[in-house]
């Protein structure tokens, strides 16, 4: 079999776009706000994780500016070369201090961050613990790393106690987890969590990418949402959230973060932040703790939201966060119930396996801080006229 012949075999994109049920790769015609421009048309966004709206804040957007007036559009190499500016470092001397952590190391991305400091940790006689539900670059950062990945069930803590007790012979254990889990907008039994490794000697790892500007104190992430800062050895995070940029990081004790910053492959690799991207992440670190109204009215939408679409009928599925799945159930009826929420003037994504299991396939709405009440009205008036339209609620 030739190499490509699966890419001529590949009918599944063309198949949906035939049927004019392709929901990706939508282009927008402006700016990432709580309304957005596709297509000639004005609609609402609630398929993004701009949770804070700090993607339009006018602070944000002049350190951009000025960033590239000082120092171009990109660094060229990356920071381990010739690729560090001061403002990364910047960064990360400011992040560690919101955070509570002793250091932090600046990735070019999250997925990066992922898929880098998990494969430099783990060696060949070293174990990972694995919650099914987690992002797809912790998976990758699982699959290049040379020691055993196991798996177990969603925020399932009997199973993996069960797990942990069948390899506490192996020294070197990582427990990986997501800090709120990115399809259903559930928070992790951290507290659970941080039991068993200490029961049976594991170390932690926290992905706070839908975390960060989300839940605990200031935002400051999962950790401390739990007061359990000390315990989690690891947090990891983006810039591509709530912080309206790009990048990633991880935080923890200064001996780990500089043995991350000396054998992580995709950091030491790959080009370093740009400039406007730098700047941007510095603002947002610092608008985060100057303007706290921003994370509650954030939080005031949410619970809206969640009010407001289970009071229609829907299932949110136990959402936790200002991540709301709207379960479908069939794909192809995802797929067309997106489909019709565009045309009524609402952008929204669909899920469906194998990114869930099958006959769980949802609509994935999220929403901002700089969404309006008549944002949100719409929305769910939209939301209750076409459920009824799909029998997903009763009329």
């Amino acid at each position: 079999m030739d190499l490509f012949d699966k890419c001529h075999q590949f009918q599944d994109a063309k198949m949906l776009q035939q049927a004019g049920l392709y929901p990706f790769f939508r282009a927008l015609q402006g700016g990432a706000g709580p309304r957005v421009m596709t297509e000639g048309k004005e609609r609402v966004m609630i398929g993004s994780n701009n949770y804070l709206g700090l993607t339009q804040h006018p602070r944000v957007r002049e350190a951009a500016i000025k960033a590239i007036e000082k120092y171009g559009t990109g660094c060229t190499g990356s920071r381990f070369l010739n690729g560090n500016l001061d403002m990364h470092e910047q960064i990360e001397a400011e992040l560690a201090k919101y955070l509570q952590r002793e250091a932090v190391l600046v990735y070019a991305t999250g997925f990066l961050a992922n898929l880098g400091t998990i494969s430099c940790l783990v060696g060949r006689k070293d174990i990972i613990f694995s919650d099914r539900e987690n992002h797809a670059s912790i998976v990758e950062g699982q699959s290049a790393a040379i020691g055993e990945t196991v798996k177990y069930k969603h925020n399932d803590m009997q199973e993996l106690e069960r797990l942990l007790r069948e390899y506490e012979h192996v020294p070197g254990k990582l427990i990986v987890f997501d800090g709120v889990f990115s399809m259903t907008g559930r928070i992790v039994n951290l507290p659970d969590i941080v039991r068993l490794a200490d029961k049976y000697g594991a170390r932690l790892y926290c992905d706070c990418a839908h975390a960060l500007g989300v839940i605990g104190p200031g935002g400051r992430g999962t950790p401390l949402h739990f007061g359990l800062n000390e315990e989690v050895d690891l947090m990891m995070g983006t810039f591509s959230k709530s912080f309206a940029s790009l990048g990633g990081f991880v935080a923890g004790k200064k001996d780990i973060i500089d043995y991350i910053k000396h054998k992580s492959r995709s950091f030491m690799f790959s080009a370093s932040l740009p400039p406007a991207s730098a700047a941007t992440v510095l603002e947002c670190i610092r608008i985060v703790q100057e303007e706290p109204t921003l994370i509650d009215k954030l939080w005031k939408n949410a619970r809206k939201m969640k009010a407001g679409l289970e009071g229609l009928g829907f299932d949110t599925m136990g959402s936790q966060t200002p991540i709301i799945p709207v379960l479908v159930g069939d794909d192809v009826k995802a797929f067309m119930m997106v489909r019709r929420l565009y045309e009524l003037g609402i952008f929204a994504t669909p899920v469906v396996s194998p990114a869930v299991p099958k006959g769980y396939a949802l609509i994935r709405t999220s929403y901002m801080a700089s969404h309006e009440e008549r944002d949100l009205d719409f929305v769910l008036d939209v939301f209750a006229q076409i459920g009824k339209e799909f029998g997903i609620i009763q009329n």
